[in-house]
Order: C-alpha cells, then sequence, then structure tokens
C-alpha cells in the first residue's frame, strides 16, 4: 500500500474528465515578427528531410523523424508557407506508407491478440498516429485509398505524455475524417490530474514529498522514476496540446527545480540536458 493514500470502498468510481482544445495550430499563435526566422528554419529543416537517412527501424525512433516533419507542414501552414508543404507530404508518403502496406524492412505491425490491438515488432510509439492525421489533413486522397502493458500490479501506462500524444493525434484523426466521437474520445484529459504531483496534493502527500512526474500509471499503483532521458518524453514531440499540458508555470518551475540537479548524473543524454536549461 502506498503511503498517504487514503483507500476507498466502493462499486463503482465515476471519474470525470475534461476536454482539452484540439487544434493543428499553436494555441496562442506565433508573433508575426518572427514569421521570417521560422520559414528560413521551415527551408533548412524541411530541406533536410530525407526518408533514406533515417537508419533506426525502431518504431520509437523512426516514429519521432514522422512527427517532426508533419509539425513541419502543421508550422509552415500557420505561417502561410504553403510551398514547403508539398516536401513534407512526400517525405510522410515515403516513411509511412511501407508500414502500412507491409514491405518496411526491419520492422512492421502486429495484431495483438490478448488485448486487441496493432504493435510493432520492436519499440511502440503514438507519434505514427499524428504523422498519419497530418498527412491524411494535408492529402485528402491518399487517406482515400488506404498500448498497454501487464505487470503484477496491474496494467499501466508508461510516461504520461505518450498517452497524451496518443489521444491528441486519436482527436486529429478526428478532425481529419471528420468524426466527431473519434475528436471527443480524444480529447478528453487526465494526465494532469493524475501525472502532476504538487506539493500541495494532501492525497498524496508521502509521495509528493520526493517526486514532482508520476513515470508510470498502473491499475493500482503509481511510480516516479523519472531521469532527464525519460522526463524528454513528457514534452517532446513539442506539439499545440504541450501549451495546454504545460501551462501552469508555476509548477513548470517546481519541476524544472526538482530535475536540474540530475542534469550532472552519469547516462544523461548530452542532447537532452538543453531542455532543463531553456525550460
Amino acid at each position: 500500500m502506498i503511503a498517504g493514500v487514503v483507500g476507498v470502498v466502493g462499486d463503482s468510481w465515476m471519474l470525470e474528465a475534461e476536454h482539452v482544445p484540439v487544434t493543428w495550430h499553436s494555441i496562442r499563435g506565433f508573433n508575426q515578427d518572427s514569421y521570417d526566422e521560422i520559414k528560413q528554419a521551415l527551408c533548412r529543416d524541411v530541406g533536410a528531410l530525407s526518408s533514406s537517412k533515417i537508419a533506426n527501424t525502431s518504431s520509437s525512433c523512426y516514429c519521432r523523424s514522422i512527427a517532426r516533419a508533419a509539425r513541419f507542414a502543421m508550422i509552415a501552414e500557420e505561417v502561410g508557407f504553403l510551398d514547403l508543404i508539398s516536401l513534407v507530404k512526400k517525405f510522410l508518403k515515403e516513411t509511412i506508407q511501407p508500414w502500412l502496406d507491409g514491405t518496411f524492412r526491419g520492422n512492421g505491425f502486429l495484431y495483438e491478440k490478448q488485448w486487441g490491438g496493432l504493435i510493432t515488432k520492436s519499440g511502440a510509439d503514438s507519434n505514427f498516429v499524428y504523422g498519419i492525421a497530418v498527412l491524411a489533413k494535408i492529402d485528402p486522397n491518399w487517406v482515400r485509398s488506404i498500448g498497454l502493458e501487464d505487470s503484477d500490479v496491474g496494467r499501466f501506462q508508461l510516461i504520461s505524455g505518450e498517452a497524451v500524444n496518443a489521444y491528441y493525434s486519436a482527436a486529429l484523426m478526428g478532425l481529419a475524417y471528420n468524426d466527431a466521437n473519434l475528436v471527443a474520445i480524444g480529447s478528453t484529459h487526465a494526465a494532469q490530474m493524475w501525472g502532476y504531483l504538487k506539493r500541495d496534493d494532501e492525497k498524496f502527500e508521502e509521495f509528493t514529498k520526493e517526486n514532482r512526474l508520476m513515470e508510470v500509471l498502473y491499475s493500482n499503483n503509481r511510480e516516479s522514476r523519472v531521469k532527464w532521458n525519460t522526463l524528454a518524453f513528457y514534452v517532446l514531440p513539442l506539439l499545440p496540446i504541450t501549451e495546454f499540458l504545460f501551462s501552469n508555470v508555476g509548477f513548470v518551475k517546481e519541476v524544472v527545480e526538482w530535475t536540474m540537479p540530475c542534469l550532472n548524473r552519469d547516462g544523461v543524454l548530452e542532447k537532452l540536458k538543453w531542455l532543463g536549461r531553456n525550460l
């Protein structure tokens, strides 16, 4: 039993989850004075896209390349730089289609019979859905042509940021397919309720003394063993939903103070340290 948690006996538990804003573009918008700088950065990053340069076949790594490119397309659309979208569309087709038709070498989708649903041979990531949703938006003709683990303490979700991106991407798929029900399901939100551990949270007083983010949510337990290597997955990729998820500035400061001492530990990837220094 977890210290500081009060047990409740009952036959049912009604959880009222809020709906979050689901948009293709940034919630607050870009400063128009920055448009030229953004367009220059887009030219550089989109110009460097190449499906043949993705060497890692693990879906966890591969999908982040897809989500990154898809985000370029949405930023370009928001700032009116429409000429670049066709280049991103080409990249997304080349990187997504082989997974869907079963011709991608080194990995592929499988159907998991116990729980039901698609998994991959190596790794698992929700960013596939985001990439597919964006491709469906920018190429309606293309769209017409076409998880959870178990443990001794119950099923669990590793890192709430992955779940948030999965539901956000599902909601965007609903927008692309004009499916209002899918939008409604995908926009439900409970990550801040269960994943953010604030100092004044009396329900988990003992747990919040040493923790600020809950990494693993089990059916009947919760655990925090966040390092900087994994903290990045709460934030990356930077999507419009990230603005809502980390809208509480005071809590973000608490998280930064909590994690900063970890920067000097062995094993923290150098390429992820910028996150702590720039939050």
